[in-house]
């Protein structure tokens, strides 16, 4: 029997009914100790969910999915390394990566820990010689621009922590991503940079990733036309596992870095996949992150579902979505640092859990992933929060903030604070109509202006919101953050009954653009295509 069909699903939605009566405010009133209730604390990270529509009752509903789910035995097949992506039988052994231990970690019997740190020793060797300016390029100048070509898991993740750590970057090392099909990415990217001096990480594990593989290509030839064939080999590295092609495109194999299949594309930061941020923060700094994931792991293995925060963070999704009938979650990192996580995240939830088919193969039974966006704080407050605010849409936030600045210029981050934390506490309070009038009274605004003025200047409250505090954004405390989304990812296909490592949606638009080139390119014809498509084609070969 799944969650969704358990006795603990029905006692959930008898709490719901009796949630959507209650406001926070009236909450935070019948309880001074809610904030201590309703807050964990590990590793540094403050988990604050005191604002969530949520009683105490309903929570330790909630945490009865803990074994309604299994967590406990898929958390003891996770780390057994079976083949719990099933729909491609594959194990799901990221937490490998960073293990800190000397407990072996088997796939297929064998321990994979030897291979792991290799490969790291591979990357810190490799580190260090261009740090130190010992791998130089062709021409024999110093190395000072990384340009990663790659998509999907093998961009985003580097590029996200790649931005988020700037605060602990080499400095004279600059990083660069590239990974839209669009020629505007890479052409824009290239402008300002010297062949001489541009090392190019070809990230693909297949090495036939289309649009990397194109950027790749295009990449090459900019460097080729610069500095000749044979400057191949000093500007050019490898994340891969194909070395046949690897080698065809003139890398020298033994700068080949590897990764395997139980490493999925959005969960691979950890791996050679990191090399561009191992590059920009440096391998002693890469290794802190992986430690701080690991930390992590070893908490939501070990700690009790109550005290778990992986597992909290996922009931919270599941209270929301499934129970309150929010369809949408915002993610809010007050840290110009953490500007790309958003979007981070909605790769690592929406293309993990925006499923429908459970693992039987039957519909799971409850809308799954929320919609997840967001933008970092405080832009954001000037964009969308008026519609949280005041649009009548139950939208639940997630605010995560740093207590120290990583950037500390003066008069900054105490504002910064400020804001996030009142956005919070808005949200939860809204504004009744007897406290705006009471406000416009107390600044003396005429009766016939506060009656035109007062239905615009109430508000709702009741918009649930979870504050995540670090202590400060290093390399530790991001591994940290990465690794408890990654488990809560892991949870929330547990309670669904998903399998959250496959992305078959994905793959059918890459077959779907791969029938159309050649008809775009006016090879084929047009023939059996639907009208729209048929259109769209003919209007752009018109022009």
């Amino acid at each position: 029997m799944t969650a969704v069909a358990s006795k603990t699903w029905q006692t959930l939605a008898g709490h719901a009914k009796r949630a959507r009566a209650e406001h926070l405010r009236d909450l935070f009133a019948a309880d001074p100790q809610r904030f201590r209730r309703f807050s964990l604390e590990h590793g540094g990270l403050l988990l604050d969910f005191s604002k969530q529509r949520l009683t105490a009752e309903a929570l330790a509903t909630l945490q009865g999915l803990w074994w309604e789910a299994d967590l406990p035995g898929w958390i003891a097949r996770l780390r057994a390394g079976e083949a719990i992506n099933h729909t491609e039988g594959r194990a799901v052994l990221h937490h490998a990566l960073r293990h800190q231990g000397t407990r072996p970690i088997l796939h297929n019997g064998l321990d994979v820990m030897p291979q792991v740190r290799a490969v790291l020793e591979q990357m810190r060797r490799f580190c260090n010689a261009l740090h130190s300016g010992e791998w130089r390029g062709a021409t024999g100048e110093q190395i000072l621009d990384v340009v990663n070509i790659g998509i999907g898991g093998s961009d985003l993740g580097p590029k996200m922590a790649t931005q988020a750590l700037a605060a602990h970057r080499i400095p004279h090392i600059r990083v660069h991503y590239v990974s839209n099909l669009d020629g505007a990415h890479l052409a824009t990217t290239l402008s300002g940079l010297s062949p001489r001096a541009t090392l190019f990480v070809i990230a693909s594990k297949t090495f036939t990733t289309q649009e990397t593989m194109q950027n790749a290509a295009s990449a090459r030839r900019w460097l080729v036309e610069a500095l000749g064939e044979a400057a191949v080999r000093r500007h050019f590295v490898a994340v891969s596992t194909n070395l046949p092609e690897v080698t065809m495109f003139g890398i020298d194999p033994d700068n080949a870095f590897a990764f395997w299949d139980w490493v999925g594309g959005r969960f691979s930061v950890w791996s050679a996949i990191g090399l561009p941020l191992a590059l920009s923060i440096g391998m002693e700094n890469f290794e802190r992150f992986l430690v701080g994931a690991a930390a992590m792991d070893a908490h939501f293995f070990e700690a009790a579902p109550d005290r778990n925060l992986p597992f909290t963070l996922a009931l919270l999704d599941v209270w929301n979505a499934d129970f309150l009938g929010a369809e949408s979650r915002a993610s809010l990192p007050y840290s110009q640092s953490l500007e790309l996580l958003p979007r981070y995240l909605q790769q690592l939830e929406m293309e993990s859990n925006g499923k429908r088919a459970a693992r039987s193969g039957r519909d799971a039974g409850c809308p799954t992933s929320p919609i997840l966006w967001g933008e970092a704080g405080t832009n954001g407050q000037h964009a969308f929060y008026q519609l949280i605010h005041q649009g009548g849409r139950l939208i639940p936030c997630d605010f995560m903030v740093a207590a120290e600045a990583d950037f500390p210029l003066p008069g900054h981050h105490e504002k910064l604070l400020a804001n996030c934390f009142a956005q919070g506490e808005a949200l939860m309070r809204g504004k009744t109509a007897d406290e705006a009038r009471a406000e416009m009274e107390a600044a003396h605004v005429p009766e016939a202006v506060i009656a035109r003025l007062l239905p615009y200047k109430v508000f709702p409250g009741n918009q649930p919101s979870t504050t995540l505090l670090l202590p400060r954004l290093d390399p530790y405390h991001l591994g940290q953050l990465i690794a408890l989304f990654e488990h809560k990812v892991f949870t929330l296909g547990c309670i669904w009954d998903l399998n959250s490592y496959d992305q078959w949606g994905v793959e059918y638009g890459k077959q779907l653009a791969n029938r159309l080139l050649p008809i775009i390119e006016g090879r084929t014809a047009t023939n059996g295509l639907d009208s729209s498509t048929a259109g769209l084609i003919a209007a752009c070969l018109k022009q």
